[in-house]
């Protein structure tokens, strides 16, 4: 028997394929990362190179779900196009109901049980989506006042303090936790998730994507020319740390 075909039946050694293949979806994707700071959250993404003639600024990865939550994904873009819009209903709902904002775990929760009820009933397939939803709240009991989820096809949701998705997320995450600090401010998260993508992205500072969400106010997207003189500045730090290294082996041969 087939096991793959059906996505409400198990193998005989208990996995549903059609979710695995879901979650390889996942990771073809282009990747994508957010990293929580002091008072902030940056999130960032690979920007597949595009063609000749299309408009740079039509391709999105990181999407305002509402003022306070930002959401960035991996995985089928169409996929996200249709959560993200659920999602930004299930805000207004929220808005409607309780006359305030919804909290990040709140929204967090609604799209994980979406993608898991696309995972127990035939005739439909399981989300090929996986996403980091981050924002903050005025009952939000952490330090660093922001919050920080993923979300992934199997309807899972887990916090995070940083995080990357989509193709090579193993090496990005080792990254990720090699140097993370807990109180970072919000230009050594730019710095940190800048220096993070440049690790898969092809192209440099043209094909990265980063935003930043403030504490009370609005998203900002940095502007390509910003990205670069991070970028520049990477490289000065990287070349500093080569003549240091190269001097210590200098010392230590006399």
């Amino acid at each position: 028997m087939s096991y793959d075909r059906a996505i409400t039946v198990f193998s005989p050694d208990g996995h549903l394929f059609q979710v695995e293949y879901a979650m390889q979806a996942v990771k073809q994707g282009a990747a994508a990362l957010s990293i929580k700071c002091n008072d902030c959250l940056i999130f960032g993404a690979e920007l597949r190179s595009p063609a000749k003639l299309q408009k740079k600024s039509s391709v999105k990865k990181i999407l305002e779900i509402d003022d306070h939550l930002v959401c960035v994904c991996a995985g089928l873009t169409a996929d996200a196009r249709v959560l993200v819009n659920r999602a930004r209903v299930e805000c207004q709902s929220y808005r409607l109901q309780n006359e305030q904002s919804p909290p990040p775990l709140f929204i967090s929760r609604f799209l994980a049980e979406l993608q898991q009820q696309y995972t127990v009933r035939g005739g439909r397939r399981p989300f090929g989506l996986a996403t980091l939803i981050g924002g903050y709240h005025p009952y939000i009991a952490d330090e660093q006042n922001v919050q920080l989820y993923q979300t992934i096809p199997s309807g899972v949701y887990t916090e995070w303090k940083a995080c990357a998705i989509g193709r090579k997320d193993k090496m990005l995450n080792e990254f990720l936790e090699k140097h993370y600090k807990g109180n970072m401010s919000e230009q050594q998260g730019i710095k940190m998730a800048i220096r993070c993508l440049l690790e898969v992205v092809e192209h440099g500072a043209k094909n990265i994507d980063i935003g930043v969400l403030v504490k009370g106010k609005k998203l900002r997207k940095l502007t390509e020319t910003e990205v670069n003189n991070v970028v520049e500045e990477i490289k000065k730090d990287e070349a500093e740390d080569n003549d240091d290294a190269t001097m210590d082996d200098k010392k230590q041969g006399q």
